[in-house]
């Protein structure tokens, strides 16, 4: 089942976006805001969406149904005056369901290509591993490419782009996991998680006559974010800094209790995180934390743990906790971060 949406600018708050540092973090947190104000007490995880779609990331959420993740995905593309669609995997859908297909226009007498679900800003696949490997191929190599080909033409996905993936991981019957190598073009792994009581109430009631996310308008457009987008790509990393990604990712290959550690698209992805996580906070440096603030995130879906470590209770949080402790951030010779001594 497809469903697509496109966010009414009538009304909308927008304003435009500067691409200064101050800008970025002032715009940041009021498009946080802005989602906050539907999805309570989740502020780590909004942040987390934000900055997987400003370095144009995908998500991969692992949670029981009702947590929040269809509101979240409503809340970002309505915040960003962006389009959605929301596809239902099924066994029974075919890859054409999701990138679209060539259709016989009769009165031409020749084969024009409809756009599916994907050509979209936000795309939201509930339950992506209830379809089939052929259809999860699909998307994952749109998702990676950012593009659609079809009888030998490209068609180019729309900018910014964002999937944002869930998997049931109490209900695995009739199920199709994802292969590791396909786990790793999701740039985090994120959990909603139930919220605490008082959230909860607040949630309850804002939504007991309507829908709360019907009333959320627009801050920024889209074309604001790819301003966003390319801003971040100029925040600075110190070479310290750099090594230190490098170190940490390694380190992960070399854990005991890990059968596979992450790959190098791991270190790209902790780069490109880091980066907008410092931008959202007005710097134009990434420093050690940032990196720390994302590594479970970015590499909860890549590391793969020995059978023997994960039934002596061991878990990748544990893992990530050992390798910040033994992988020792970068100091200038004032004992500073190095990022912060610049």
């Amino acid at each position: 089942m497809v469903t697509r949406n496109r966010t009414a600018s009538s009304g909308s708050r927008v304003r435009r976006v500067g691409v200064g540092a101050k800008d970025f973090k002032k715009h940041f947190d009021t498009v946080v805001d802005n989602i906050e104000s539907v999805i309570k007490g989740k502020d780590d995880v909004v942040r987390l969406a934000l900055v997987a779609i400003l370095c144009e990331g995908h998500i991969l959420f692992e949670d029981v149904p009702g947590t929040g993740k269809s509101m979240l995905a409503r809340a970002i593309a309505q915040s960003l005056n962006a389009t959605s669609s929301r596809v239902q995997c099924t066994p029974d859908m075919l890859p054409g369901d999701i990138t679209g297909s060539s259709i016989l226009d009769q009165k031409r007498g020749d084969f024009e290509f409809r756009p599916g679900p994907i050509f979209t800003n936000i795309l939201l696949a509930d339950e992506v591993n209830r379809a089939t490997p052929k259809t999860q191929s699909a998307l994952l190599e749109a998702m990676a490419e950012r593009r659609v080909s079809a009888d030998g033409v490209t068609y180019e996905l729309p900018r910014p782009f964002l999937v944002l993936a869930t998997q049931n991981p109490v209900e695995t019957a009739g199920t199709f996991p994802l292969p590791e190598a396909q786990l790793d073009r999701f740039l985090f792994k994120l959990s909603m998680g139930y919220m605490a009581r008082e959230h909860e109430y607040e949630v309850m009631f804002d939504n007991a006559v309507q829908l709360s996310i019907e009333e959320l308008g627009a801050v920024i457009d889209t074309a604001d974010v790819t301003a966003m987008i390319q801003y971040a790509t100029t925040v600075e990393v110190a070479p310290e800094v750099g090594y230190y990604i490098v170190d940490l990712v390694q380190a992960s290959r070399a854990e005991p209790a890990v059968a596979m550690g992450g790959s190098p698209r791991a270190s790209i992805a902790l780069l490109r995180a880091s980066r907008v996580l410092a931008a959202s906070d007005g710097r134009q440096h990434v420093y050690p934390d940032d990196v720390r603030a994302v590594l479970t995130s970015v590499m909860a879906h890549r590391v793969v743990l020995h059978p023997e470590a994960i039934l002596r209770g061991d878990s990748t949080a544990a893992v990530m906790e050992r390798i910040t402790s033994a992988v020792k951030p970068p100091l200038s010779s004032r004992g500073r971060d190095v990022a912060s001594a610049g």
